[in-house]
């Protein structure tokens, strides 16, 4: 193998790594052999009792690499001092994907976040998706909730039920994907998700929880709609959205 494929095949590998802390998660994730584990990683501070006792017997059971760090150094791994609780964990997610997949399929109904930060939300349209008539999630690494515990707990185990494609900024990607028909959701919008008809290739962009799509990505979209409103109310919670986008066809 040459040492470039040997780059290749290796980037390729960990941009599927996805690291998680703090020590509930860590043994949720050792107790489901159904994840691929690639490494644990421990502060040298935690004492070897209580949790850390049943991660590390977990860990031994599983034929996981452990790895100790310095209090300084975990923090760099989890990028979560306040709340790692002295663990991390980096798993491989065969559901985390880059963008380039997208391109090689025939048809296809995704939702692409632009700017969601809440890691609450992000949970929910995962869960709602992974439910759902949707193919996809695209996520962005720049300006978007990275995926966390609080991602984790709040998609209630549905994290990697459907693939999750990452690019990094959105609007790099929608331009390359000009065969797909992109609708924004907008309140402002003339035509309503019902009335549309969808093509082989769909994709709807959810934008941020308060100022909506952003300009750049909306100039990219082929249309903008809404979802009809009664009563006066003007708009929905964004994960609300994605749920009413994932099952309005059966």
């Amino acid at each position: 193998m040459s040492d470039s494929q040997e780059y290749k095949d290796k980037k390729a590998f960990f941009e599927k790594v996805i690291t998680l802390y703090g020590r509930n998660v860590v043994i949720e994730m050792l107790q489901d052999e159904s994840i691929t584990i690639h490494k644990l990683h421990l502060a040298n501070s935690n004492k070897p009792d209580g949790s850390i006792k049943k991660i590390l017997t977990l860990a031994k059971n599983r034929g996981i690499e452990v790895t100790k760090h310095d209090k300084n150094a975990l923090s760099r791994i989890s990028k979560n001092a306040k709340q790692d609780q002295g663990v991390a964990i980096d798993i491989v997610s065969k559901s985390y994907q880059s963008t380039d997949t997208i391109k090689k399929l025939d048809s296809y109904r995704l939702i692409a976040l632009d700017g969601i930060h809440n890691p609450q939300n992000l949970g929910m349209i995962i869960r709602s998706c992974a439910a759902g008539n949707v193919d996809g999630i695209i996520l962005p690494k720049k300006n978007s909730a990275k995926i966390s515990p609080l991602v984790v707990k709040a998609s209630a185990g549905t994290l990697f039920k459907l693939p999750i494609y990452f690019c990094d900024k959105l609007e790099d990607l929608l331009r390359e994907l000009d065969d797909a028909n992109i609708y924004a959701l907008s309140s402002h919008a003339e035509s309503d998700i019902y009335s549309i008809k969808e093509k082989k290739r769909s994709i709807y962009v959810l934008g941020n929880e308060s100022e909506g799509v952003s300009k750049e990505v909306a100039a990219l979209c082929n249309d903008s709609i809404k979802i009809p409103m009664q009563r006066g109310v003007e708009s929905l919670n964004v994960a609300i959205t994605a749920a009413l986008i994932a099952f309005m066809r059966s």
